[in-house]
């Protein structure tokens, strides 16, 4: 009885010798497995652009009640700031900000008038743009939108008094980014602006009113850099 105690005895401490060697060889024997790659990080929607732009306005306008009235206006060139939030890799808003200014001039029967006033422009742009995805680092889009067109710091010239109000106009776009890399591109655009505002003015006189419409309609053609967070 006591020789088969002990064998069992013998028998138990090989086992609990052998089991950590045993699993031990099982870890080794393992097949290894891979760490799962890392995802790559969404761009974020937001993104900017910073331009300089050209703005060129149509040479259309009336004054109401003088047949053959005409007027035109000065060029000019300023900066523009614009901010975009891409809500999908082709879907994205931007705002454009910019000011300018322009000179009115008389055309047409009131060509005597010569320049009648200047006035700063601030029309801040709302487009929603699709963007195309399919051409690698060059990405065209298109966009429409609305923009409210202030004019401020009004100056008369030719007449006693000009006030041309404030309006709603839509706006048309089409450009394009270069990428460069994940972050910074470069950026042409070009934008149409349907803006026809109203206007009061007072002759030189200082006593006869009249009003009309400037047709302004400027093309935006602006280039610069883009910058995507």
């Amino acid at each position: 009885m006591r020789l088969l105690t002990r064998k069992l005895l013998a028998a138990s401490a090989l086992s609990l010798l052998a089991s950590p060697v045993f699993a031990a060889d099982l870890v080794d024997r393992a097949p290894s497995v891979a760490p799962a790659p890392a995802l790559a990080a969404a761009p974020s929607p937001w993104q900017l652009r910073v331009r300089g732009v050209g703005v060129i306005a149509e040479d259309r306008g009336n004054v109401t009640g003088i047949p053959g009235s005409d007027l035109s206006y000065s060029r000019s060139v300023t900066p523009e700031l614009d901010i975009s939030y891409y809500f999908t890799d082709n879907i994205a808003v931007e705002l454009i900000l910019a000011t300018t200014y322009a000179n009115i001039n008389g055309k047409g029967t009131i060509a005597g008038l010569g320049k009648i006033g200047r006035t700063w422009i601030l029309p801040p742009t709302l487009t929603l743009q699709y963007h195309f995805t399919n051409f690698g680092a060059f990405k065209p889009y298109v966009g429409v939108g609305v923009n409210y067109t202030m004019f401020y710091d009004q100056k008369a010239v030719g007449v006693s008094h000009l006030d041309v109000k404030d309006t709603f106009g839509a706006a048309l776009q089409v450009g394009f980014d270069y990428m460069i890399n994940e972050h910074w591109g470069v950026n042409f655009d070009v934008k149409k602006l349907f803006l026809e505002p109203k206007f009061n003015a007072t002759l030189a006189d200082g006593v006869t009113r009249v009003r009309g419409k400037a047709k302004l309609n400027p093309w935006l053609i602006g280039a610069g850099v883009t910058y995507r967070f």
